[in-house]
């Protein structure tokens, strides 16, 4: 690591020479833009809107813009001349208990490191605030900026942390906030209970950046000229229920069985979700049981409508037959009288 800034703590009469290093490093995978057809990088000139002409970093000064086209010009010369206390020290102002510390204010942390001369003190004053079990309150300045930070251990190095000023933090203005919202007395134990079945102990190896190592296969699977594999995709999170006391214990009942607990009280009571996906799974046997059933009846309709007729046949039979009789009859009672007739009217032959 390179020192970013050289100085000394300020404990009273006592003066401690440290290093100042960058404690943390984003490890966010960077890019160049570059031109899509050839692979050349962008390259951006600093150009003077008012003579168009190309500015080196020696001809550029801040500027601070007061309005109506007017601009006051600041020269290294006049921030040298500020009366910056703290330019080269990190000046203790208090020692206060850690958790009266808003984590809010923080903002960036710097390991200190003694000079070849200052490790006795460094490690009493390192000794000395690890057993008060207090944060101390200093200032300091860093890059021409004075900022409040505080100082306390880890892993037995003094630990710098920069804060915010407290004017730099703002205030949430959300209409909500107005608002009377009462939550019920069983569901605030309902929420307590599903933050009990998800406690456990930070470690922070345990978390790592998925998109980074993603994006990363994916770099070096362009270098190799192979195929992405695509990871598998997680399963959706389920709509929001509308009963906050149903997801609230299909929550706890999740958690459990998540970290290998088996589920309490037997058959888990239902929820708008899974309520749901039983309507569903219902409506679909239902409509799979229908469809034979109802092509069943229509091949039976057509066996019912034929039996009236066959019905109706067997009742006209002895109709028929009676009619049928009675015409015979008639006939053979005509057929005597006919004969007479044919008889009478024959010629008799002479002799």
């Amino acid at each position: 690591m390179r020192a970013i800034w050289k100085g000394a703590v300020s404990f009273g009469l006592v003066s401690i020479g440290v290093k100042v290093y960058s404690a943390t490093e984003e490890k966010d995978i960077r890019f160049h833009q570059v031109h899509r057809e050839d692979g050349g990088r962008i390259r951006y000139k600093r150009t003077c809107s008012v003579c168009g002409e190309e500015v080196t970093y020696d001809d550029i000064a801040k500027g601070y813009d007061i309005g109506g086209g007017e601009m006051v010009i600041l020269t290294d010369e006049d921030f040298a001349d500020l009366p910056l206390t703290t330019s080269k020290a990190i000046d203790v102002l208090e020692f206060v208990p850690a958790e009266q510390v808003d984590p809010i204010l923080y903002n960036k942390a710097y390991f200190l490191e003694p000079e070849s001369s200052a490790t006795k003190p460094y490690v009493l004053l390192r000794d000395a605030l690890a057993d008060s079990e207090r944060v101390a309150i200093v200032k300091v300045a860093l890059r021409q900026r004075e900022q409040l930070a505080t100082l306390r251990v880890r892993e037995g190095v003094l630990l710098l942390n920069t804060m915010l000023w407290p004017d730099e933090v703002r205030t949430p203005d959300f209409g909500f906030l107005d608002e009377d919202l009462k939550v019920r007395p069983p569901e605030l134990a309902m929420a307590s209970s599903l933050i009990d079945s998800m406690a456990g102990e930070f470690e922070p190896d345990a978390f790592t950046d998925d998109y980074r190592a993603a994006l990363q296969e994916v770099i070096d699977a362009k270098i190799e000229g192979r195929e992405v594999v695509q990871p598998e995709e997680e399963e959706a999170a389920p709509a929001a229920a509308v009963d906050l006391m149903a997801a609230l214990k299909a929550s706890v009942e999740r958690a459990r069985v998540a970290r290998g607990e088996a589920p309490t009280g037997g058959a888990a009571e239902p929820t708008p979700i899974t309520s749901a996906r039983s309507a569903q799974q219902a409506a679909k046997a239902a409509k799979t049981t229908k469809a034979p059933a109802k092509k069943a009846a229509e091949k039976k309709a057509p066996a019912k409508k034929a039996e009236p007729a066959k019905k109706a046949a067997k009742k006209a039979e002895p109709a028929k037959k009676a009619a049928a009789r009675k015409t015979a009859e008639k006939k053979a009672a005509k057929a005597p009288a006919k004969k007479a007739a044919e008889k009478k009217a024959a010629p008799r032959r002479t002799a």
